[in-house]
This record gives C-alpha cells, structure tokens and sequence, in this order.
C-alpha cells in the first residue's frame, strides 16, 4: 500500500515515536510509506532519512497558509496516496482540507490523548468538519474514546481503540551495570536510589507536582534523588520550584535525550505525575525496562498500570499520595519486584508495535471489519 501519515511535526515525543516506529515496520514489510509534517521537520526527522523514508515538510506559517497546504496536497497527489493516516486534530483538518477533491480512498485518523489541554471550539468545530471525509478515528485508549464519544466528537460508528505498541525488542531489564553506569553519570554515590521520569517539561505532565512528592521523600530518605528526562516550556519554573522545596542538589533536568532506553535501565522507580493522559509511550518503555511504576490515575493509565499488579496508581495532583507511593516501593524491594515483573509480562503480551501495526493496516483496509 501507499501510505502517507500526515503529524504536525516530528519534534520528541510519544506520538512522534509512534509514528516513526509505525512507519518503520511499514516500510519493512514492503509498504510505500512517506511522513509529511505540516510545520516543520521536528529533531527526529533524521531517522527518516537513515531508513529511506520521504519526508515532506510543509512549513506552515501561523493562520491560514495556502501555499503549505498545495505543499501537502502536493505530495499526496505525487505519492499516490491510498491511504492518509493523520495524528491529532490538527494535523487532521489540514490534511483533509489540503486534499479535498482528490478522492483519497482510505483516511484514517489517530487521537493521540485526551484532547488539547485548552478547549477551542473553532479547532472542535474544523474536526468534526473534516470527519466528513474520514473512514475511521482511532483512540489509542478506550478512555479516550469515551471522551470524545461524550463530548460529541466523533460519531460511535466510525470509532475504535488501537492502543499504542512499541519495539518491545529494543528494550532490557533496568540492570545492576546501568545503575551503576547512570549514578557516574549524574556523579552520585552507587547507593542512591533513582526515582525518575520521561517527557516534556508541561502543564500535562506535572513534574512540579512530582518534585513536591520527591521533596518528601528526599526528607524520608536523603540517600536519593529525581531525574527528569526530557524539555519544555516550564524548566525554569521547575528549577525554582526545586530549589524552593530545598531539594535542587538532587533533581537532575536531563533535557532531551536520544538514550531513553538507557536511562530507564539505570532507574529505581518510573513515576508519570500526568494531569492528563492518553495512553503513555512512557509507561510503555518502562514496563519494558522491568521498572516498578508509579501513576497517577488520569486518561487511559489505569489500562496499563494495575494498581497492586503492575504498578502504582494514585490520585493526580496530590504530592502526599504520589510520595507515599514512591517511598512504598523504594521501602519494599519484594513488592517493587513483583510489580516490575507484572509489568514486564503485562507490555509483552499487550505492548508490541507488531500489534499494533497489525491493527492498523486492518483499519486500511477498507472490505475488512473495523
């Protein structure tokens, strides 16, 4: 098949890793595939090129920008394109206005989370609008789903669930020799536990509630310290928020890191403070790296993390639970155990991009059932 998957970029992130993952197999296995992005390329355009994969970016300015829309139109047109499998709403309206008429005949969309953190009804409206012209919406959780069902999103029939996969294979238990290997890096003692965290310094994620938890649990037990993977807007705010809570010495702002893997298996306890959430690529690696995971309860985390099976789950914004929980499990080395290898089992079974992939290419299809 010729497959063009529409982003709005490819800067770092769980769906920019998803759909490189995604296009990556599909390449593999023989398909025509190109990535356009409507704004610009993103930091992790290179892996395209490094697998052979035509990339397109549009360059759209802010506001209405005809020429980035002949531009994607363009490349669609050129391509072939049997099927547009576009991420998140933006990237959706813009792909089906920039190639209405051109009868494409399979479009796919993805919502990749909850729904932006700040409500538009012009963005809402454009949406619905353009699912005129559109086979299937995938949710990548069924509470996402739910959501966009209640708020009227996307009609019930067209509507399904293809939870995200990543390259289970890529991925090892955290290890004796990588905590040893990460404590170098940060220069701290080899018995400090490490209690970390993966994704952009935002409003969604909450790093400045997870500091406020970690604060308490540095004042339970000095001997450890926080690391956050990953940039954003709110660093600066971070930092002061830190050293407000006295604990600035030991929290470690990594910034945006192309060795993931890596970290997680010098990791003690993973921990996702999000306020909002889709179905976190996050959680996902670090299952894979054998971690016991913490959570709050938001979006689609509880169908990954099963509190008491898999991991952890507390209440969002609450810094007492989400330190109790953390001190738990750095306090009870059996549990923690126990939790990782739950988790570990769970993501192999549940969590691989072949299954994901496989979803996916059926919704391609148009003469097989969603």
């Amino acid at each position: 098949m010729k497959i063009s998957h529409v982003v709005e970029n490819l800067n770092r992130g769980g769906l920019e890793r998803m759909v490189l993952d995604l296009v990556a197999l599909q390449s593999a296995q023989g398909h025509q595939v190109q990535v356009i992005c409507v704004f610009e390329p993103g930091a992790l355009a290179g892996e395209l090129e490094a697998l052979g994969v035509t990339l397109v970016a549009c360059g759209k300015r802010r506001g209405p920008d005809l020429r980035a829309l002949r531009r994607l139109r363009r490349a669609v047109k050129i391509h072939g394109t049997e099927v547009m499998h576009t991420h998140n709403a933006s990237a959706h309206y813009q792909a089906v206005l920039a190639t209405f008429g051109l009868r494409v005949p399979r479009v796919i969309n993805t919502r990749h989370g909850m729904g932006a953190g700040t409500p538009s009804a012009r963005r809402d409206r454009l949406y619905r609008l353009a699912l005129g012209g559109t086979d299937v919406v995938a949710t990548v959780c069924d509470a996402a789903r739910r959501d966009a069902l209640s708020r009227r999103l996307v009609p019930p029939t067209r509507s399904t669930v293809v939870p995200n996969g990543i390259r289970i294979e890529l991925f090892t238990p955290a290890s004796a020799g990588r905590r040893a290997a990460l404590r170098r890096a940060l220069g701290v003692a080899d018995d400090i536990r490490v209690v970390g965290t993966v994704g952009r310094l935002n409003w969604a994620k909450d790093q400045r509630n997870l500091i406020s938890a970690f604060a308490q649990v540095h004042r339970r037990d000095p001997r450890t310290a926080l690391v956050l993977a990953g940039k954003g807007e709110l660093l600066f705010m971070l930092r002061a928020h830190a050293k407000a809570e006295g604990v600035a010495a030991a929290v470690y702002f990594l910034g945006d890191r192309n060795d993931v893997r890596e970290l997680l298996q010098g990791m003690d306890v993973f921990v996702l403070s999000s306020v909002s959430e889709g179905y976190s690529m996050a959680l996902l690696e670090a299952a894979a790296s054998g971690l016991p995971m913490v959570a709050t309860d938001v979006g689609g985390t509880r169908e990954i993390v099963r509190d008491g099976e898999t991991g952890r789950l507390v209440p969002a914004g609450d810094p007492e639970a989400l330190a109790s929980a953390i001190s738990s499990l750095l306090e009870d080395p059996d549990t923690a155990g126990r939790l990782a290898r739950g988790a570990l089992d769970w993501v192999r079974v549940n969590g691989s991009l072949a299954t994901m992939a496989s979803r996916y290419e059926s919704l391609y299809r148009p003469l097989e059932p969603v």
